[in-house]
């Protein structure tokens, strides 16, 4: 729970007498970007909700969120209930009194008894250029489907997934061709915090003007399962490279060898010129490990076998190299 009070930053708000009063949720550790951002402003982050501590690591102990870490250290009131829906949970949420919701990540649904708290709405960081990737998963949509571009919305809640009005966007953010779900996810961040920090500063001035989205151009991603990272190698290499790509950190790319897990941590898709065999095939060469793909080759940078640690491809040859060869994925 929350200990002590808050320091904030001289206000500036619109001739009031008192800061807008702002209720944070969020989780992981880009979320603490947010906060951090928002606690530096000129707003009164009345408490921080976020997801409750959960049991990781061998030992099983529970840890709290990032942004648990990173508000305790802020001093501000903590909140980690299992669900916004509970009455007592919100009964308990309306007497914080916010004006605003500021959502980065939280990973749980807001339902619309709670969003009709806040006089002035609750306002979320969305990883993508709405109305497109809507949804839990859009910077592992974004990658996985190729897209060039990529960005932030900041947008209003209402009931739907991600539908509601959009207060402001970033300029499209170049997806590189080494970005990984992670890397990007970050940078994201990093350009939506000061965005989202100025539509409310609009938003609590009564200059904003939400704008609805267009539901034609809408895209919808879904939540990532832990099956979704298997490789199928009878798809493209490059649709493979990109998944080890997107689904980095969660949920890993894999594959089975020998009866245990393989894990492709990196990898990239080259010409099959001149190389025959099934889909899955292992070939060894000068260069490094190969695997034959649907349409071509895709090379093996990185790869972790079940019990071990994570090496380099050519490391891993020298330790193992009756793989080559091999049909993986059985």
């Amino acid at each position: 729970m929350g200990c002590g009070e808050p320091v904030f930053p001289a206000r500036i708000r619109r001739g009031e007498d008192r800061l807008t009063r702002v209720v944070f949720m969020g989780s992981p550790e880009d979320a603490v970007i947010v906060l951090d951002a928002l606690a530096s402003a000129s707003y009164e982050v009345v408490a921080v909700y976020t997801r409750p501590d959960t049991p990781a690591g061998r030992s099983r102990i529970p840890l709290p969120t990032a942004v648990r870490r990173r508000a305790e250290e802020l001093r501000l009131h903590v909140e980690t209930p299992n669900s916004l829906r509970d009455r007592a949970v919100i009964d308990q949420l309306a007497q914080f009194r916010a004006d605003a919701f500021v959502v980065a990540a939280y990973g749980r649904l807001i339902p619309e008894a709670a969003l009709k708290l806040p006089r002035l709405g609750a306002l979320n960081l969305h990883p993508s250029l709405l109305p497109r990737h809507r949804g839990p998963s859009p910077v592992s949509s974004a990658i996985l489907q190729g897209d060039s571009v990529t960005g932030v919305t900041i947008m209003l809640l209402d009931e739907g997934m991600d539908t509601g009005p959009v207060v402001s966007q970033s300029q499209p953010v170049p997806i590189e061709e080494t970005d990984t779900g992670s890397n990007l996810t970050t940078r994201l961040f990093r350009v939506g915090a000061p965005l989202l920090i100025e539509a409310l500063g609009r938003l609590a001035a009564g200059t904003a003007a939400p704008t609805p989205q267009d539901p034609a151009k809408a895209t919808v991603t879904r939540l990532l399962q832990r099956s979704d990272g298997q490789l199928d190698w009878t798809r493209p290499a490059e649709y493979l490279a990109r998944m080890t790509r997107a689904y980095d950190p969660w949920p890993g790319t894999f594959t089975r060898w020998a009866g245990r897990s393989l894990k492709v941590l990196e990898a990239t898709a080259v010409s099959g010129d001149g190389i025959d065999g099934e889909p899955g095939t292992v070939r060894s060469r000068p260069g490094g490990l190969f695997v034959i793909a649907g349409d071509s080759m895709l090379q093996v940078l990185r790869l972790q076998l079940e019990g071990r640690s994570p090496q380099a491809a050519a490391e891993f040859l020298r330790g193992h190299p009756q793989i080559d060869g091999a049909k993986l994925g059985a």
